[in-house]
């Protein structure tokens, strides 16, 4: 939703008042990437399984994001021969994007669909996370809190280099640039799953990330807000776990929260090619008010939605499954040691079974 409302600001649905009210509201949406990315790293160690094998991983991995990522770029190549005004890939770029390496170099990550240069830089994650895992499993809790130290200040470096330009390029989609993020979230959840996790609770967490978030017009644009925000979401998505694992209460348990999430990444991927396609509707910039604005938010919103949920039943699930057909699990998950003591609420495991 942070980057939906960036990219609706971007498109210049609103002016005036309400333009400023989406400024103010949506100007770090930028930072809802970070957020997937620490997340990401979260989800992946919190589920990672005993003793499974690395290419078991990686096909898990490609069931998971690829068919999304093949039907939304398939979607994008096929408005770049309809609609005019739309530059058409090269060759070169088109097999780049579909082999998730266009981030890598700067003239090519926002070919096709746009929002698919972070599944580069994802797909670069999944390649190390083996190793990743592995080395976690041999640090114990002073090895992998100082890892996660390290990340949390490889961000605020990498953003110091990035505004004075010493790396001869901008990092915010440069893959081995966006690995911290990644490397924090596996190690604290590490630090849940050894039950030494000490950090606020949900509702001191929220507020951290929230002030955080609202910091980011302060510094340099681009990467270098992510350090404004780092902090808030490494602090909230083990504080929301641990919650969850005590059951506690949570917003996100909600069923209609958790569905959402479970469109979350098919919305993510096509929700820019709706706004794209508005603008031969809508124009470019069209800037209305503040009603007019919010009719036509609600109807990319709505029409994204729609198109996520198509994307998630007819194509996410059943080539999923497609794909694992036949494939037993290499292991079982550990239960936390948090957990050993009180009954974790069912939409925790579900969630972490469903996003594995």
């Amino acid at each position: 939703m942070l980057v939906f409302g960036l990219h609706v600001r971007n498109f210049g649905y609103f002016a005036g008042t309400g333009g400023d009210i989406m400024t103010w509201a949506f100007d770090a949406g930028a930072t809802g990437v970070s957020f997937f990315f620490v997340l990401s790293g979260f989800v992946l160690m919190w589920s990672a399984r005993p003793n499974d094998r690395a290419p078991a991983f990686w096909r898990r991995r490609i069931a998971r994001v690829y068919p999304v990522h093949l039907a939304t770029a398939a979607i994008a190549l096929a408005m770049a021969y309809t609609l005019d005004h739309r530059e058409m890939p090269t060759a070169h770029q088109a097999l780049a994007n579909v082999l998730l390496v266009h981030s890598w170099w700067r003239p090519w990550w926002q070919t096709l669909d746009p929002v698919s240069w972070s599944l580069a830089c994802e797909a670069f994650f999944y390649a190390l996370f083996p190793l990743l895992a592995l080395l976690l499993r041999r640090l114990d809790v002073r090895g992998s809190a100082a890892l996660a130290l390290a990340s949390v200040l490889a961000v605020p470096a990498l953003g110091w280099a990035d505004a004075h330009h010493w790396l001869g390029q901008t990092v915010n989609s440069f893959p081995a640039a966006r690995l911290p993020e990644f490397v924090l979230g596996a190690a604290v959840a590490r630090l849940v799953l050894l039950g030494r996790w000490r950090g606020p609770g949900l509702e001191a967490s929220l507020a951290l990330a929230v002030i955080g978030y609202f910091f980011v017009p302060q510094v340099t644009p681009g990467y270098p807000a992510t350090a404004c925000t780092i902090v808030g979401f490494a602090l909230l998505i083990p504080a929301a776990a641990v919650a969850d694992l005590r059951g506690l209460p949570s917003l996100w348990r909600h069923r209609r929260l958790v569905r959402l999430g479970e469109l979350s990444f098919a919305f993510y991927m096509v929700h820019l090619l709706v706004l794209q396609v508005g603008t031969h509707l809508l124009g470019t910039s069209p800037r209305y008010g503040v009603l007019g604005g919010v009719c036509a938010t609600t109807l990319a919103f709505t029409v994204s939605l729609v198109l996520s949920w198509v994307l998630y039943e007819a194509v996410e699930r059943p080539a999923r499954r497609l794909l694992l057909r036949g494939r037993r699990s290499s292991g079982t998950r550990p239960k936390p040691p948090a957990a050993r003591s009180k009954s974790v609420p069912a939409a925790s495991d579900s969630s972490a079974s469903a996003r594995d």
